[in-house]
């Protein structure tokens, strides 16, 4: 039912709760990849931060070797802080935006582009894409995440 609240009794009902569930679950589980990725990284290229985890590779002046930082391993880092800067606010905006009753079309063009702008944003940023790729899929996700917030306000606040 177009703007109309769902009550938490009925979310496993509705269609757009559904559907968010689903994208919110797959991006989260990209974003939790990121960690995976950032790890191997590290372990591949042997660059700790935390001495403890160099002690791994040797003990005193040998595990030194190993705090360092490299640019595969800091190119995971900055995917994966954009990710936090990015999923996060859609996790919340978008529990917002399906619970304020849009239609199901809209809701799913939203997720789908979102999910679909941040995994696009993933691989430019590890590949590296060439600009403006990596840009240009953070800032369709960025105003996708703005239009789901217009969209709550409109709602909420009758705007």
């Amino acid at each position: 039912r177009r703007g109309k609240m769902a009550k938490s009794t009925q979310l496993i009902d509705n269609e757009v709760f559904r559907a968010f569930a689903t994208y919110a679950a797959i991006v989260l589980l990209k974003m939790m990849l990121m960690s995976l990725i950032t790890a191997y990284f590290r372990l591949t290229r042997k660059a700790f931060v935390n001495p403890e985890d160099a002690a791994s590779y040797g003990k005193g002046e040998a595990a030194k070797k190993y705090l360092r930082t490299d640019p595969d391993v800091e190119r995971a880092r900055r995917g994966h802080l954009n990710d936090l800067e990015n999923i996060v606010p859609f996790v919340g905006i978008g529990l917002l935006y399906a619970l304020s009753g849009p239609e199901l079309s809209s809701a799913l063009l939203h997720f789908r582009i979102f999910t679909g702008a941040r995994i696009l944003h993933t691989f430019a940023y590890l590949i590296p894409l060439p600009q403006p790729g990596r840009g240009l899929s953070w800032a369709v996700g960025y105003a996708v995440t703005f239009s789901m917030a217009y969209n709550v306000l409109k709602a909420a606040w009758l705007l």
